[in-house]
């Protein structure tokens, strides 16, 4: 049975969260842990990393299966993060909607989580040249860790907290598609499932969120019951690979 959360901070008939599809920072991610490297090697700002051919396909299988959704069941707002991995994953799905026009958006709330000084390190990479913060790390958890010049993750969770109420002002009746990143979607559940520090994070150790996997909730009296978390189908549908590689910073793992 799908469970129901306490009265939500978001009023909403429906509500779907998805990463954006594979992008060419976890691809360059994947082969810097695999050779050992210290660093990711990527060129301009994270905000500017496109997705990946494959990331392109799936993000195709991702707006073809909500295209075959009953009209009534579709998204009416699709809001993305402002990275372009994500602006480029909201677009293809909101064009395979040309049939029904659906607004879209972008809001800073759900940019990736900051890594500061660890961005574009690997784990080896962190430990090698900051060993203190690799500790404090260890000692804090993950939750409430914050790198220097970066977010913990109840930093995304607090931001989350202020996109969530302006949703629940201005958009109260709407259907809202969000096309985020991993820490945006664990997050997202620990606010509207009023999850613990221990709840998510055994949730996050079930393993990564897939790109463009599908959580989705729908209106259950006052709150919102969960009906999918990390559903790759529309890949699968398609035939287009999964794929899950953490973000750029080590550190999120």
């Amino acid at each position: 049975m799908p469970s129901v959360s306490p009265p939500s901070p978001v009023q909403l008939p429906a509500l779907w969260l998805v990463r954006h599809g594979q992008s060419a920072g976890n691809v360059a991610r994947d082969r810097a842990e695999a050779s050992g490297a210290a660093t990711i090697e990527l060129e301009g700002r994270d905000l500017d990393v496109p997705l990946s051919a494959l990331g392109t396909r799936q993000s195709i299988a991702l707006g073809r299966w909500f295209a075959k959704l009953p009209a009534a069941e579709r998204p009416t707002l699709v809001i993305s993060s402002p990275f372009a991995r994500a602006m480029q994953t909201a677009q293809i799905v909101s064009d395979a909607l040309a049939g029904s026009p659906v607004p879209l958006t972008h809001d800073e709330r759900l940019r990736e989580k900051e890594f500061g000084s660890l961005n574009r390190l690997t784990r080896a990479g962190i430990v090698a040249r900051f060993p203190l913060e690799a500790e404090q790390r260890a000692l804090i958890g993950k939750f409430y860790y914050r790198p220097p010049g970066g977010e913990s993750w109840c930093d995304v969770a607090l931001r989350l907290r202020a996109l969530f109420d302006h949703l629940r002002l201005f958009h109260a009746g709407e259907r809202v598609l969000l096309v985020a990143h991993q820490v945006i979607v664990l997050c997202a559940r620990y606010i509207i499932e009023a999850l613990t520090e221990h709840d998510l994070l055994a949730i996050d150790r079930q393993g990564d969120v897939a790109n463009c996997a599908i959580t989705s909730y729908v209106r259950r009296g006052a709150g919102l019951a969960l009906t999918a978390y990390n559903v790759v189908a529309p890949l699968d549908a398609e035939g287009a690979a999964v794929t899950d590689e953490p973000d750029t910073a080590a550190c999120r793992a």
